[in-house]
C-alpha cells in the first residue's frame, strides 16, 4: 500500500523501517525491502527521502564495510516517536510483521559477503566474510582444489554463515 506524493508521510515510513529492523541497513537493502518486496513506496520516493533523511540529520551513513549502510539517529527516532501515528495503521502493521518474519534474512544478505578466484597454480581461493558496521567480525580464505568445489562454498555460504560463525565462536570459547 504506497501512499504517493505525502513526503512527510513516507519519511516516516523509512524511519518507522530502519527502527524496527534495529540494525543498519545498505540502500540496496532498504531499497528492495520498501518498494520490490512491498509496496510502502515506490522507488523513485525512495531513492529521494533517503539523502534527505540523512541531510536531515534523521539517518547516519556508516561507511567501514564495502557497501555503505545507514541507520537511524537519535533525532531520527524522536521524530518517528512524535510523528509515528501519522503512518497508516495497516501500513504500520504490514511493516512490524514483514520484519518479523524476514529480519534476520535481510541483515544476513547485506551482512555477509563472498568471492572467490583461481589461484596461478590452478587452485581456487575462497574469501568468507561477515560485516558488522564497525569491522569485520570473522574472515575466511579457503584455498580449493577446483572451481566447482568454490563455486559449491560460495553459493552457500549466505545460508550458512550465521551457523559456522556460531560453532567457531562455541568452539573456540568453550
Amino acid at each position: 500500500m504506497q501512499i504517493q506524493g505525502e513526503t512527510s508521510v513516507n519519511k516516516l515510513i523509512l524511519l518507522f523501517v530502519f527502527d524496527k529492523m534495529e540494525s543498519a541497513l545498505s540502500e540496496r537493502v532498504i531499497v528492495e525491502m520498501c518498494t520490490a518486496r512491498n509496496n510502502w513506496l515506490n522507488y523513485m520516493d525512495c531513492m529521494e527521502l533517503l539523502p534527505k533523511l540523512l541531510d536531515d540529520g534523521f539517518l547516519c551513513r556508516i561507511t567501514a564495510s564495502e557497501e555503505p549502510l545507514y541507520t537511524i539517529t537519535a533525532d531520527g527516532r524522536e521524530s518517528l516517536n512524535n510523528f509515528y501515528i501519522t503512518i497508516p495503521k495497516s501500513i504500520r502493521e504490514e511493516i512490524s510483521s514483514y520484519v518479523k518474519n524476514n529480519s534476520g534474512k535481510l541483515k544476513n544478505s547485506q551482512e555477509c559477503k563472498s568471492d572467490y578466484y583461481q589461484n596461478k597454480d590452478g587452485t581456487y581461493t575462497v574469501y568468507l566474510k561477515i560485516l558488522a558496521p564497525v569491522q569485520p567480525m570473522l574472515e575466511l580464505k579457503f584455498n580449493v582444489p577446483n572451481k566447482k568445489t568454490a563455486q559449491h562454498i560460495y553459493k552457500n555460504w549466505d545460508s550458512k554463515a550465521s551457523d559456522l560463525y556460531t560453532a567457531i565462536y562455541d568452539t573456540l570459547v568453550d
